[in-house]
């Protein structure tokens, strides 16, 4: 793994984007096509600024949704279908975007999804990680051994927590206890993963993905297996490592 620690998350997030960027072009180069998954959250906000920016024929692109919570229509504040639809999707002339539905049987999502995205290896995964060391919505203990690419999990009250620090709930009871979320391997399966994590409040998750145990209960510890992973930081989430 990489790491590009920068000064301020304006900075990271132009790295990061400039980074995922060269090797979509370089996809595209090579097969006259790209497949991306983008991830969603606070952490991504300067990342996706950036890369709507950036040279691309996205008309070139397939991209992949991350994640969804169960159970909110896509016109709530927090749906992540919106999230993506008003940051990059809108934005930008994809070939086309795989939206996470999680208004509907969130079982039967995962299986279409799944078979979908079996069609299409990954280039880039845009990706974070949470406070609590998840990736995507895959909380600790994280399922490190199943092939299907998309799951239903629960989330922990420590994610649940961030969510509603984050200002996309007005109470932890109006954060959903359930999402549809791709798995770690689907993942770990693409060829480059860009992973953003500003803020001095992810400085504790990124300590133990850096330097605990690769383990389900750091569940983004596994990027340390991958052979392309850039982890971005800015000062303050790389606080722990400078101590």
């Amino acid at each position: 793994m990489e790491i590009i620690i920068s000064k301020t998350k304006q900075e990271l997030g132009e790295k990061a984007a400039q980074q995922g960027t060269e090797f979509i072009r370089k996809a595209i180069d090579e097969r006259g096509k790209a497949n991306i998954i983008l991830a969603t959250g606070a952490s991504q906000f300067e990342m996706l600024a950036e890369l709507v920016r950036q040279e691309v024929d996205w008309h070139k692109v397939t991209a992949f949704h991350l994640d969804e919570y169960i159970g909110i229509s896509e016109d709530h504040p927090a749906s992540f279908r919106k999230y993506l639809k008003e940051r990059f999707a809108g934005l930008v002339p994809l070939k086309t975007f795989n939206f996470v539905n999680g208004s509907t049987d969130p079982y039967l999502e995962c299986a279409r999804l799944g078979k979908l995205i079996r069609k299409y290896p990954i280039d880039v995964a845009f990706i974070g990680i949470g406070e609590n060391g998840h990736l995507a919505f895959n909380d600790p203990p994280a399922d490190f051994e199943t092939e299907e690419p998309y799951l239903v999990v629960n989330l922990d009250e420590e994610c649940r927590r961030q969510q509603l620090g984050e200002g996309w709930f007005p109470t932890l009871a109006d954060v959903p206890g359930q999402a549809i979320s791709m798995s770690i391997r689907q993942i770990m399966k693409s060829k480059t993963i860009i992973c953003t994590v500003p803020d001095e409040r992810k400085a504790n998750a990124v300590l133990k993905t850096l330097y605990g145990e690769v383990s389900p209960e750091i569940p983004a510890s596994i990027l340390r297996n991958h052979d392309s992973a850039f982890l971005f930081l800015d000062h303050a989430s790389a606080l722990k490592l400078r101590k």
